[in-house]
């Protein structure tokens, strides 16, 4: 516990909601810088620098520990949606429908990147693994986090469409990351030296993404229905999520076999959701909508807690011995 020191982003998160509920409609359609347009072309520079500290050749490099691969993608993109979806015709037609596809949105994210690599490196485990699979994750998710989505999402509203929203992401993401790696000869050593600020800007942009969908919501009152009760519950649900997987994974990493450095990257990278993806996503998939900032709660709820807990845990197994089991 005297390790752990709290996550700056978080609060900036919680000020920008604070600042969306006080002062709402700063950079609306119509003002002089529309807030919209600055967010859709940060996520294209987010994604591009993203590609840019990519390395082909490093994710090349680990391609034949496709156990461990397999593994991590199969927990992220399969386990954690099945999961969800146990609890759907319970909650269907229920006043908790909304809530209950924001979680399974949650539950359809790729991976985190950064927090995922550093958390494994803590605890002395496998590196260039975690790398891998961070990054890869999020290229997968362009793909499956959409089409999940597409299940619940077509039913719920008249404006979506699957074909335009992967069309939105490709452009969006895919397409800056792989400028970033195709640049990454050329300007990968200086995306290297510079990635404080380079991360700075990543965050200045979901901060933004953040102001921007609380600003729709709270002028359209979403969260006028959601009372006290609900958010406990989403917040209960979300956690308990969280442990339901670690725990499953942590099994399935001693069924299999895996030695202690391969075992923590699983288990840090599987457990994981990443914030980023999901305020991109979001933007994308809810263009239109007022229900993107809904959509956000339960992610923040489980990022503030992932990183809480795994921080915990990462300092722990980094301060054992390596013949200690996770």
């Amino acid at each position: 516990m005297k390790s752990f020191k709290p996550d700056w982003f978080i609060i900036g998160i919680l000020l920008m909601i604070l600042t969306a509920y006080l002062f709402p409609g700063i950079g609306n359609e119509g003002s002089r810088v529309e807030l919209k347009t600055v967010v859709h072309y940060g996520i294209m520079v987010l994604f591009f620098f993203y590609g840019l500290r990519l390395s082909p050749g490093e994710l090349k490099n680990d391609l034949s520990n496709w156990r461990l691969h397999i593994l991590i993608q199969s927990i992220t993109f399969i386990l954690f949606p099945l999961v969800v979806l146990l609890f759907r015709p319970l909650l269907e037609h229920t006043p908790y429908d909304m809530l209950w596809l924001a979680v399974f949105f949650l539950a359809a994210l790729p991976s985190t990147v950064s927090s995922a690599v550093v958390m494994v490196s803590i605890a002395k485990g496998n590196i260039p693994s975690a790398i891998f699979n961070a990054s890869i994750s999020g290229i997968i998710g362009i793909l499956i986090t959409p089409a999940w989505m597409g299940l619940f999402l077509e039913n719920q509203s008249e404006a979506f469409s699957f074909i335009q929203a992967l069309g939105d992401l490709l452009v969006q993401i895919l397409l800056p990351v792989c400028a970033g790696m195709a640049a990454h000869a050329f300007l990968g050593k200086w995306a290297k030296a510079n990635s404080r600020y380079i991360g700075i800007f990543d965050r200045s942009v979901i901060l933004a993404i953040v102001y921007n969908s609380f600003s729709d919501s709270f002028s359209e009152g979403i969260f006028s229905s959601i009372g006290l009760q609900e958010l406990a519950i989403l917040g209960v649900s979300v956690i308990g999520l969280f442990f339901l997987i670690y725990e499953a994974t942590r099994m399935m990493v001693r069924l299999m076999r895996f030695n202690r450095e391969d075992g923590i990257t699983v288990l840090f990278c599987s457990s994981k959701k990443s914030l980023i993806h999901g305020s991109v996503f979001s933007s994308v998939l809810l263009a239109g909508t007022p229900y993107i900032s809904l959509f956000l709660v339960p992610i923040m709820i489980y990022h503030a807690f992932q990183l809480f807990y795994i921080s915990i845990v990462a300092h722990r197994l980094g301060l054992e011995q390596p013949v200690k089991k996770i």
